[in-house]
């Protein structure tokens, strides 16, 4: 689901990112308005939640892999605007760091993991929870609104995909990004997610259903919040990680370009000559070091960061609130 540079046009990746522009905007002013300070750190926990859950490739039929991501999840435990600022630092970390999706990619990937993922999650999980009101109807819904949220952010990705053919070939009429159209994108990306999305509805009314029962203040105002389960939540994530490198294969539309000319019989120019981004640890790995210990240094790693930025931000918030309050007094 993390589309890489180059198989995305230059002029796609802006367009992305300018919707994305507008969505940042009005989710952060709505997180400012209606997140306290003591929540701030739950959504960088949520925010670890969903990085970690990432790194948990899967085997799909074919020899490609996928992962949950977690957004809808997130979007019913804070929010779905909350889930979208949560979501897109766990992305642009997984970015920058790591080199899991691309930078000029990023704003594409914020629209469909980030964006339509948690919101068409909430949504409907929202739209089932009311029409089924008990304990069951609940978790029945959170399921439903995890495998919705990530067929939704599927479908828009290979959409992304598949009009680059389309719009965007050289002299001779080979495609300069993505290769494939929208005949072959849209099934090779829907149709695995089918089975993709069991993995996430079981994540999203698994999780839900223990931080429901460790931890109801997350859900719930004036419950009590059991930060130490939420914790324990991210060790155990942590700890497991190298799971994720039992699935061999590449996902689906994140070849590199000597996979993609073995697949298609030729690389796009893109790929030659496009946009190139060194990660410090790609593909969650430590030079050096043991492929499984990497793996869980990522982990560690790109946690740790996550929870700085949201104490970082949940700093400001509390810096702002207590000059607005001493100008309050003051007049």
């Amino acid at each position: 689901m993390h589309i890489p540079d180059n198989y995305l046009s230059p002029s796609t990746c802006a367009v992305m990112g300018a919707i994305m522009v507008p969505v940042i905007g009005r989710s952060v002013k709505k997180v400012k308005k209606e997140v306290s300070k003591r929540k701030m750190p739950i959504l960088g926990i949520c925010a670890a939640v969903s990085f970690l859950a990432m790194m948990f490739n899967i085997p799909l039929p074919g020899g490609t892999t996928a992962h949950a991501v977690g957004a809808t999840l997130i979007a019913i435990l804070v929010g779905p605007y909350a889930a979208t600022i949560s979501v897109s630092i766990a992305l642009l970390i997984q970015a920058l760091f790591f080199g899991d999706g691309g930078i000029l990619a990023y704003g594409a990937n914020c629209f469909n993991m980030a964006f339509v993922m948690p919101f068409v999650g909430y949504y409907s999980y929202s739209f089932i929870k009311n029409n089924i009101k008990s304990d069951k109807g609940e978790y029945i819904a959170a399921f439903i609104g995890g495998y919705l949220g990530i067929l939704a952010a599927a479908f828009c990705a290979s959409i992304e995909f598949g009009i680059q053919p389309m719009l965007f070939k050289d002299a001779a009429g080979a495609a300069i990004y993505c290769p494939y159209g929208l005949n072959v994108a849209i099934p090779a990306m829907v149709i695995p997610h089918l089975l993709v999305g069991i993995l996430e509805g079981a994540v999203t009314a698994g999780v839900y259903s223990y931080v429901k029962k460790m931890s109801p203040g997350v859900i719930y105002e004036g419950e009590a919040t059991n930060k130490k389960s939420l914790y324990g939540l991210l060790v155990a994530m942590v700890i497991l990680s190298p799971i994720g490198l039992l699935a061999s294969g590449t996902a689906w539309g994140e070849w590199g370009a000597d996979e993609i000319k073995n697949i298609v019989g030729y690389v796009p120019s893109a790929f030659e000559h496009g946009f190139n981004f060194n990660a410090i640890m790609p593909d969650y790995s430590v030079a050096g070091i043991n492929e499984k210990i990497g793996y869980i240094i990522s982990a560690i790693a790109g946690v740790a960061i996550i929870l700085i930025v949201f104490k970082i931000v949940a700093s400001v918030k509390k810096d702002k609130m207590s000059v607005e309050n001493g100008t309050k007094n003051i007049s």
